[in-house]
């Protein structure tokens, strides 16, 4: 069992025993509730984590399309894979 103190603005940190099995980055969401009498903190910053990197990835030009037939986008990938 892990413990950790609130400090003088509520803030607490999570050790790395508990972060690192949860999964738990920077910069993640943690949904908060109380379930009877305890408060629960549930990660929920996978789904957000990999949208942010596909974002990342067509503000930087990492992707091809849009394309108007899936036999377009099928030949546009065996290009890219086979170049």
């Amino acid at each position: 069992m892990a413990l950790v103190r609130v400090k003088s603005k509520f803030q607490v940190t999570l050790p790395v025993a508990l972060r690192r099995p949860a999964g738990v980055h920077v910069g993640d969401l943690l949904e908060a509730r109380i379930e009877r009498g305890r408060i629960t903190l549930t990660p929920k910053a996978l789904v957000d984590r990999r949208i942010d990197e596909g974002l990342a990835d067509i503000r930087a030009g990492r992707f091809i399309g849009p394309f108007s037939s899936a036999a377009e986008a099928m030949k546009a990938l065996r290009k890219k894979a086979s170049g």
